[in-house]
């Protein structure tokens, strides 16, 4: 592994996608690791990554405190407004950050040192890294993490069946007959080969659609998760040890995480996707890693681990930028 030198701040808005984003590539890094998340008042906020007069000032006293030197040697940022903060650390830095923004800033990336994109964003520049998911910690030692943390779940019949539950976003419905198709899909394979199943539901997920599959889920094997009054987040643990994964069509970065694991991996679709997101699936699906609900499954030649190699990537490029 190429060594860097200094620290790394990862820069990033609530939104724990985006944190896990960022969170994965910096602990690849190698590097100490500080975590900000700016919240800028308006116009900064509406205005991100565009305007950068002021935007120190645009924060509350502690995180404007939090927001100065030693600048880092390397900065990390996904979501909008990340991309404002990550943007200003090149010429606070005089150079010296290695700025990195994770997703599309919608504005020209030479505003920063690098910009990695999934490939149905369409961006492209000579600095943009480009892969076909999202940056996520999924390997061999977080799985098998994740089997150590809950050996119980080895127990549950096999296919043991993981269930990730997105939520409702622009141009994807996701709402009770959405659920009851799910559903009835779900509970007719489990007719026909037996298992278990185990749901998850994310952040995103409205709960009264949570206990509406959690009626329709009782009496078969396994389990419902949607939140602390469930015990502990599973997540790491359903995905050790699950013999196939269903993700709802929603969350680039629930399939992403799926498709690392080497298990196959089903969704349903029951209307058109938005076209960005469309591209995504229609990527997956062409390179094998994602299957209709209905269709017979295969595992994918090899899990789909995308992090690793992104910053091997940067890592090369941080260290020219540092001997130089």
């Amino acid at each position: 592994m190429t060594r860097l030198h200094g620290d790394c701040w990862v820069i990033t808005d609530g939104a724990a996608g985006n944190q896990r984003q960022a969170l994965a590539l910096a602990e690849k890094m190698g590097l100490p690791i500080r975590h900000l998340q700016p919240e800028p008042r308006v116009p900064w906020s509406w205005l991100a990554p565009r305007l950068t007069l002021g935007a120190r000032l645009a924060l509350a006293g502690a995180q404007r405190r939090q927001f100065e030197p030693p600048w880092p040697a390397v900065a990390i940022g996904c979501g909008r407004r990340s991309a404002l903060y990550t943007r200003l650390l090149r010429p606070l830095s005089h150079g010296r950050c290695y700025t990195v923004q994770i997703l599309d800033p919608r504005i020209d990336p030479r505003h920063w040192d690098a910009v990695i994109a999934p490939l149905h964003d369409l961006l492209k520049g000579p600095n943009v890294l480009q892969l076909l998911g999202s940056l996520n910690p999924v390997d061999d030692a977080w799985l098998q993490d994740g089997r150590d943390a809950d050996p119980a779940l080895a127990t549950l019949p096999r296919p043991r069946v993981g269930v990730l539950l997105g939520g409702p976003r622009k141009g994807v419905a996701f709402d009770a007959s959405y659920i009851d198709a799910l559903t009835d899909r779900l509970l007719a394979q489990q007719q026909a080969d037996g298992g278990s199943m185990l749901a998850l539901a994310s952040r995103r997920t409205p709960g009264p659609l949570v206990e509406r599959m959690r009626r329709r889920l009782a009496g078969i094997p396994g389990l419902v998760w949607s939140g602390d009054n469930d015990g502990g987040n599973p997540y790491p643990a359903v995905l050790g040890w699950a013999d196939r994964l269903v993700v709802t069509p929603d969350s680039v970065n629930m399939l992403s995480e799926a498709c690392a694991v080497g298990c196959p991996v089903q969704t349903l679709v029951t209307a058109p996707l938005p076209d960005k997101l469309e591209r995504f699936h229609r990527a997956l699906r062409e390179a094998g890693r994602l299957h209709a609900l209905d269709a017979v499954p295969a595992a994918p030649a090899a899990p789909l681990r995308e992090t690793t190699a992104i910053a091997a990537a940067l890592r090369e490029r941080i260290a020219a930028r540092q001997a130089g």
